[in-house]
């Protein structure tokens, strides 16, 4: 099981009907581990930048399928896969939400050194469009 450390970059978009789109740009540290057969688990904490400090974020990354899941104060699993709708639940200090997830598009491009990955999906609420997002994250091995 290989694990580097590694830098990631990323920028996240997020468009709702008749509201200017709110993007948030974030580099960090954080670990890539192989997992074998393609499959890779990339993990960093999260900031004050994204509003979630505390919160350890893991992307599992295989061949057909990405789950994002986020442990901490806000809590959540999403899974992206094209061409299906996953229903995800988010634990918020306030209480759960049951949030559709609907992948557009999706690519992961990713081996031991880094890579990249994009992501575009819809969110619903209560089965109505919430909005679209889109995750483009680059990872790049960290100067030992």
């Amino acid at each position: 099981m290989d694990e580097n450390n590694v830098i990631i970059s990323i920028r996240g978009i997020q468009s709702a009907p008749q509201q200017p789109d709110d993007v948030i740009e974030l580099v960090t540290e954080g670990k890539l581990v192989h997992d074998g057969d393609g499959a890779f688990t990339l993990s960093y904490q999260e900031s004050e930048v994204t509003g979630m400090e505390g919160t350890l974020t893991t992307f599992q990354i295989e061949r057909e399928r990405i789950t994002l899941m986020r442990l901490g104060e806000f809590s959540s699993q999403m899974v992206f896969e094209p061409g299906r709708r996953h229903l995800s639940m988010y634990n918020t200090p306030y209480g759960a939400l049951s949030v559709g997830v609907n992948t557009r598009s999706m690519s992961a491009d990713v081996d031991s050194r880094g890579g990249q990955i994009s992501i575009a999906y819809d969110i619903e609420i209560d089965h109505a469009v919430a909005g679209v997002n889109q995750f483009e994250i680059q990872i790049r091995e960290a100067r030992k």
